[in-house]
């Protein structure tokens, strides 16, 4: 046999091949994920591992190599379509990031809440509710929520997820419902009462800080703490508006922006229970000044950090987005540092916004 005969020969392969598999999987889950697409093109072995569950939900967290995701859920400008994308590093340029559909996915509820639990997105709705397993993109539907709801909210409380919505056959009437993530099942907590009044639930305003689970009022704010299981009013939380769904809350501190008469991004924390201006992001917010009847600012907590996306001033169908690093300073103030700005033209439709971001762990 010649040389060249022995170097095409398969006993010439890799020598990761002839190595165990659990070798194999350690290697591969120490590798960024962002090449892994590269990674699937060596064989077909190799693809099935590295879509598999158990190198993200084992041996990814157990050596420390998760990575945060952004996942975008965007609509188009008539509301007809909810498509969900995600964030990716561009080869060429690992500091430019772009947004890339992620297809084969049913379609998105208009009036359902998103929220990101480890490398999951669950997805509620009155009729269809289900998550996304981020890790191969592919769909698993929920059992039926026990209450029938549209216009729902969701988060996150100790591995259980709260979801509020209005009941379908009383539409002044609110109920609250909780899915249990660990044994994928509805369960029942204390405070789980209907409610008639508008005050006692928003539409889709809800975050959580220090454990406890605060709901934005057309009157009032209301804090509900799981370990009591009761709703209580929290009257400063309320002297600012909160109210449109896109607050976010990152250390245990609310943020929201709202630009109808100050363009600030505002901080509220609950442990001092004040509201203050996050200082030190004049230039980005100068380029977000309102410009048209809807801006669709939205944010997001990415790995200890702000991620706000927001419609380009200048350019029909760009969407830019910040990533912010915050800093608490000595008397309370709060500074924010851009860490990142990049637009995004190109991959996205011309006419849409984001709705919804979430911070996934791959």
């Amino acid at each position: 046999m010649s040389r060249a005969e022995k170097n095409q020969s398969p006993s010439s392969s890799s020598p990761i091949t002839s190595l165990p598999e659990d070798v194999v999987i350690d290697i591969l889950a120490r590798v960024p994920r962002r090449d892994y697409p590269r990674v699937s093109l060596v064989s077909k072995h190799f693809r099935s591992l590295v879509s598999s569950r158990e190198i993200y939900a084992a041996r990814r967290s157990s050596l420390g190599c998760t990575e945060h995701c952004i996942y975008a859920v965007l609509v188009s400008k008539h509301f007809r379509s909810l498509v969900l994308y995600t964030l990716r590093r561009k080869e060429k340029d690992k500091n430019s990031p772009r947004l890339v559909l992620i297809p084969g996915l049913p379609d998105m509820p208009s009036d359902g809440s998103f929220v990101a639990v480890g490398s999951r997105i669950y997805v509620f709705c009155e009729i269809n509710s289900f998550f996304i397993d981020c890790t191969s993109h592919t769909v698993q539907h929920l059992p039926r929520m026990p209450v029938p709801m549209s216009d729902t909210a969701a988060v996150v409380i100790g591995g259980k997820i709260y979801v509020i919505g209005c009941i379908s056959s009383k539409s002044e009437s609110k109920a609250m419902v909780v899915f249990d993530t660990e044994t994928q099942t509805w369960v029942t907590v204390p405070g789980m009462e209907l409610y008639d009044d508008d005050d006692v639930y928003a539409y889709r305003s809800l975050v959580v800080m220090g454990g406890k689970m605060y709901a934005w009022g057309f009157q009032n704010n209301f804090v509900y703490d799981p370990k009591e299981g009761k709703w209580e009013s929290e009257e400063m939380l309320s002297s600012n508006y909160w109210g449109d769904g896109n607050a976010c809350v990152v250390d245990d501190v609310l943020y929201f922006y709202h630009d109808f008469r100050d363009n600030e991004l505002r901080a509220y924390d609950p442990e001092r229970k004040c509201w203050g201006v996050v200082n030190g992001l004049d230039d980005l917010l100068a380029g977000m000044r309102r410009v048209d009847s809807f801006l669709g600012v939205t944010m997001s907590n990415y790995a200890g950090k702000l991620v706000l996306f927001f419609r380009s001033r200048e350019i029909i169908g760009e969407i830019c987005c910040a990533e912010i690093s915050l800093e608490r300073r000595k008397g309370g103030q709060i500074w924010g540092r851009i860490d990142q700005w990049w637009c995004d033209h190109a991959s996205i439709a011309p006419i849409c916004y984001i709705t919804k971001s979430l911070d996934v762990v791959l």
